[in-house]
């Protein structure tokens, strides 16, 4: 089960980085890619989700075996959801094609906060592969980086002299949520690798 959460974190880190290039490209074939891999997330997590409620179900475990298999169901979920996220980035790509979606001045911090997204899903992965609980903690504070980038959007979306409208707006306020929430998706599992190795919520992973 923890390889398949492993491999999961891959596919999310890939479609993170396409997503982000499809975006400030105007690339409409990596956008593509991006949705249909979002399918093999999907698929992936119903497999691993179904074969964890079976052992439930047949081996009725209990104790720290049973808070493993709990966590793996909680853990897919959010993998699951951070590559819905990605999907929502490319279908922002797609919708503006053959238009880049980001205006010039918004290019550096949507970079930035592909680039920190990409980071924080590495670093998960090998969280989920090495059980590190250092390094689980440090999740966190690298999410400290993307909420200083999502500030810094709004700073540049509120500003007086911002000339490309409504719409636009709108498209970057979103993206930067998907930007931002799946960056809060990966603090939640590092959250729970933490709680699953120690049996204790960690004091320096509470907001």
């Amino acid at each position: 089960m923890n390889l398949t959460l492993i491999q999961m974190a891959q596919m999310v880190g890939t479609a993170m980085e396409s997503a982000t290039t499809a975006l400030l490209t105007a690339d409409l074939a990596l956008a593509e890619e991006v949705i249909a891999q979002d399918d093999r997330i999907d698929t992936t997590q119903h497999d691993l989700d179904a074969k964890t409620l079976d052992t439930m179900a047949r081996q009725q475990p209990v104790a720290s075996d049973l808070r493993i298999l709990v966590t793996s169901l909680r853990m897919s979920a959010d993998l699951e959801r951070m590559g819905d996220l990605c999907h929502h980035i490319a279908r922002t790509a797609r919708m503006r094609y053959p238009s880049s979606a980001v205006p010039p001045e918004l290019a550096a911090t949507i970079q930035g906060m592909g680039n920190s997204a990409k980071a924080i899903i590495e670093k998960l992965g090998r969280v989920l592969e090495t059980r590190d609980v250092k390094l689980a903690l440090e999740v966190e504070r690298d999410d400290d980086e993307m909420d200083a980038l999502h500030r810094q959007l709004f700073m540049i979306l509120l500003a007086d002299d911002w000339s490309h409208g409504i719409e636009t707006a709108i498209d970057m306020t979103l993206i930067g949520r998907y930007y931002e929430r799946c960056a809060d998706h990966a603090v939640s599992i590092a959250r729970r690798v933490y709680f699953l190795v120690t049996g204790e919520y960690a004091a320096a992973l509470n907001n």
